[in-house]
């Protein structure tokens, strides 16, 4: 094994994933409780005690509401961009979210933690400066790719040739339109700069995926816009009439447990 990805929670309540190779583990994401993420983590056999960084995608309290605690309790650095620093340093409060090993990247550019590769790229959601990670581990190429509203240029070029593709597949659009949210977050969610619908997601594997990940997770499914079942089928049916892409594994993730480690 040279490269694992472990998904603790994808949904509206909190997100948070481990990347992983043989000496460096990577916690992407802080979007639960310091207590849950701990215990999602002990579930799934995850030392908490052997991450060496946290990575935030974007400033909202999805991915951020465990940060402080966490970064306070293992002691480790935290990597996001500096406008997200700032924003979310200005929505919690200064003193709430300082941090005390505090590492600034630049969406584009490349660096590396221990031997993990990481790539974070610029993705179209109503953030202050929000990114999706890809990340190369010995040869394997692993990508996170979630809360954005449609599939740009830049994402497509971004998660091409992934061995293992998480990427949100967020709403059915019919659930979305007779759902009970407001007009307005319903706008929201459909916008350029909203979440990614199952209809867009199979739009993709229809035409323009590559087929190379063995692995794809369908990720930040809507609790009150989406179900599994519906999800899977769509994105199945995206697939179906290209034999070649078949031999994906197509896997859920769940706002609820931890996802089987995926193992390459």
């Amino acid at each position: 094994m040279c490269a694992r990805m472990t998904v603790l929670a994808s949904g509206s309540k909190g997100n948070c994933a481990i990347v992983a190779s043989a000496r460096t583990r990577l916690l992407v994401d802080a979007g639960l409780s310091c207590r849950e993420t701990l215990k999602r983590m002990a579930a799934a056999d995850e030392d908490p005690q052997g991450l060496t960084a946290i990575l935030i995608s974007h400033e909202h309290s999805d991915h951020t509401s465990g940060l402080p605690v966490l970064a306070r309790k293992l002691k480790i650095p935290v990597y996001m961009t500096g406008a997200t620093n700032d924003t979310w340093g200005r929505q919690c409060g200064e003193k709430q979210t300082h941090l005390e090993r505090l590492e600034l990247f630049s969406s584009g550019h490349s660096f590396h933690i221990g031997d993990i590769l990481v790539t974070p790229f610029t993705i179209p959601h109503d953030a202050a400066d929000p990114v999706a990670f890809t990340f190369r581990v010995d040869g394997v190429k692993l990508a996170i790719v979630t809360d954005f509203g449609y599939i740009s240029a830049n994402v497509r070029d971004h998660i091409r040739d992934s061995d293992v593709l998480m990427v949100e597949s967020n709403h059915d659009l019919e659930m979305l339109r007779v759902g009970p949210y407001p007009w307005s977050v319903k706008q929201r969610v459909m916008s350029r700069v909203g979440h990614l619908s199952n209809a867009a997601l199979a739009e993709f594997f229809s035409s323009d995926y590559d087929g190379a990940a063995a692995f794809v997770v369908l990720a930040h499914l809507s609790e009150q816009n989406n179900h599994p079942e519906i999800a899977r089928d769509t994105a199945e049916r995206a697939l179906a009439p290209r034999p070649s892409l078949l031999h994906n594994r197509l896997m859920l993730a769940s706002q609820w447990q931890a996802l089987e480690a995926i193992r390459l």
